[in-house]
C-alpha cells in the first residue's frame, strides 16, 4: 500500500505522531546547464547579471524554497529544519547546486532538499534567461539521506564528494 493513500485511495497525509524523533539529513543536487557562450559571459561577469548577483541569489531562493516545501508539496510534513545549506559550484558550463538539509523529526528531509535544490536551479534560469533560452535545468536527485528506515547513498554514481 502506498503510504499516501488510505484504505479508499483517497490521499491523506502520513501520521508520523508515533514515530521516534531521529536525526535526518538529505542532499540533493540539481544541474544548470548553460550554452558555452552565456557560460563564458557569465564567468567574465562574476556570475551578476542586471537582475542581481545569480549565485547569492540562488542560495538564498534555495534556502527560502526548502523551508517552504510544505507549502508547494501537498501532502508534505512542515519541519523545523536545523540546517539549510546551498553550495553552488561551476563545473564547466554547469552550475552543480547541492542542497544539504537536516532535522530533528520524526519524517524525512527528502523533499526539502529536493525543492531547495529546484528552486535554486529555477533561479539560476530566471537571472540568465535574458541571455539564453537554451539554458537546461536537469539531474534533480536525491544524493543521500540518512535517518529513519533506511539510509541512502548516491553519491559515488552523482560525482558527489
Amino acid at each position: 500500500m502506498l503510504s499516501h493513500v488510505d484504505d479508499a485511495q483517497q490521499p491523506r497525509m502520513v501520521d508520523v505522531g508515533a514515530k521516534q524523533a531521529t536525526q535526518r539529513l538529505a542532499q540533493a543536487r540539481a544541474r544548470v546547464t548553460f550554452p558555452a557562450d552565456v557560460a563564458t559571459a557569465l564567468h567574465a561577469a562574476g556570475y551578476v547579471t542586471p537582475k542581481g548577483a545569480v549565485l547569492t541569489v540562488a542560495h538564498i531562493a534555495g534556502v527560502m524554497g526548502a523551508k517552504a516545501t510544505p507549502q508547494l508539496i501537498p501532502l508534505c510534513h512542515p519541519l523545523r529544519l536545523d540546517k539549510c545549506d546551498i553550495a553552488i559550484r561551476m563545473d564547466g558550463n554547469d552550475a552543480l547546486i547541492d542542497c544539504t538539509v537536516s532535522c530533528l523529526g520524526r519524517t524525512g528531509v527528502e523533499m526539502e532538499a529536493l525543492t531547495g535544490a529546484s528552486i535554486a536551479a529555477l533561479t539560476i534560469y530566471d537571472m540568465c534567461k535574458a541571455m539564453s533560452h537554451d539554458i537546461v535545468i536537469s539531474d534533480i536527485r536525491l544524493i543521500l539521506k540518512s535517518g529513519g528506515k533506511r539510509d541512502v547513498d548516491h553519491s559515488i554514481a552523482a560525482g558527489a564528494a
